[in-house]
């Protein structure tokens, strides 16, 4: 099963900087998915990136999670982030311009 049309991911890359967006409705239980694949990849790796819960107050329809790695964690990120999409079964990311 494909969860992209359900979840759509955005990753962002820079010198010595990583995210990762999951971008969602207001669905608890989409958003309880994601929170339990981040406590379980955290557990796989050790890692232990910022993880930011966002909800625009003009629409609340619209949430987002994101996962940033800074220097310390840069190097092992990636692999964290395709734990992150392949535990929740997302297969590819959004195309950003």
């Amino acid at each position: 099963m494909n969860k992209c049309d359900q979840i759509k991911a955005h990753i962002r890359m820079e010198e010595k900087y990583e995210r990762l967006s999951l971008t969602f409705g207001d669905n608890k239980i989409i958003k309880k998915e994601i929170f339990d694949a981040i406590d379980s990849v955290k557990k796989q790796t050790g890692l232990n990136p910022m993880v930011i819960d966002r909800v625009a107050h003009d629409t609340p329809q619209l949430q987002s999670i994101s996962i940033e790695c800074t220097e310390d964690d840069c190097r092992n990120c990636g692999d964290f982030f395709t734990k992150i999409l392949k535990e929740l079964q997302i297969d590819k990311c959004e195309e950003d311009l």
